[in-house]
């Protein structure tokens, strides 16, 4: 382990202890924010719902390239469970389900406006 003088607050640590517990809470969001939009198709499925509006599960399907009938509706439910899309059953026969993004989820949009910054700038 090194030890390094880090300055927080206008104090330096330098105890092994501050220094762990200063990283945790400059890291600490990270693993559940990654667990929340993480993956492959998730970042895909909320921005089709937060720049596209609400969508029905056969259009999303056919705007994400390559997603299956079953990764869809287990990256649907985890999304609704974690509270970013809301799911609206409509009692028609046959059945219509509308997913479409909460406010969480909306307020996502600067995370993905400065990630297409990012791209156009290094990679586009």
């Amino acid at each position: 382990m090194v030890f390094n003088t880090i300055v927080v607050e206008g104090r330096p640590m330098t105890s092994r202890k501050e220094t762990t517990q200063s990283a945790e809470r400059t890291l600490c969001p990270m693993p559940q924010i990654a667990k929340l939009i993480g993956g492959k198709w998730k970042l895909i499925v909320l921005q089709i719902l937060i720049f596209h509006g609400t969508h029905r599960f056969n259009e999303l399907r056919r705007k994400i390239e390559g997603i299956t009938q079953a990764m869809l509706t287990n990256q649907l439910r985890a999304l609704e469970e974690d509270g970013l899309i809301s799911r609206k059953v409509y009692a028609e026969v046959p059945p219509r389900v509308e997913y479409s993004a909460t406010q969480k989820a909306m307020d996502l949009n600067e995370m993905f406006e400065a990630m297409h910054r990012w791209w156009v700038t290094y990679e586009g």
